[in-house]
């Protein structure tokens, strides 16, 4: 298990906002939970005002669903260009259904993906992703501000 702290995960978002830049996003779509906070700070990098957000409910509990179920009340015609934005691409499930939700239901758009954690195991590649996730990661939002 590996702590991720906030001074690492700075250090970490501004080299993804390197990586993301050349794309010139139009807007930013960020994945709740956990993709909330980057996309926040990837959007002040970037100086992009049109940041939005879906969830997703792959699990209940302890108990995985058998399908994705995804959560979508982003307006986004008229753009060309969307960044999507989570923490881990993890088991890739997540982002693979939400990539092909949105370019389905936006076909006019070029959707691109960010993370600051790629698993070499995952369904998913993101487009622009930091660090290879070899153990959990526990992220300081997860841990540092528990009740």
């Amino acid at each position: 298990m590996k702590y991720y702290s906030y001074e690492t995960f700075k250090l970490d978002t501004n080299k993804l906002i390197k990586q993301v830049k050349l794309f010139e996003a139009d807007a930013i779509v960020g994945i709740a939970r956990g993709g909330l906070i980057l996309s926040h700070c990837i959007s002040e990098g970037l100086n992009i005002r049109n940041v939005q957000s879906l969830r997703t409910e792959l699990y209940d509990d302890t108990q995985k669903r058998e399908k994705i179920t995804i959560h979508d009340d982003c307006n986004l015609r008229g753009l060309k260009r969307v960044l999507v934005v989570d923490d881990i691409a993890d088991s890739g499930e997540t982002l693979d259904a939400v990539m092909a939700e949105l370019t389905q239901k936006y076909k006019d758009i070029e959707f691109k993906s960010a993370t600051l954690f790629y698993k070499k195991t995952s369904t998913y590649q993101p487009h622009f992703w930091i660090n290879e996730a070899t153990e959990w990661i526990e992220f300081f939002w997860e841990k540092d501000f528990t009740a």
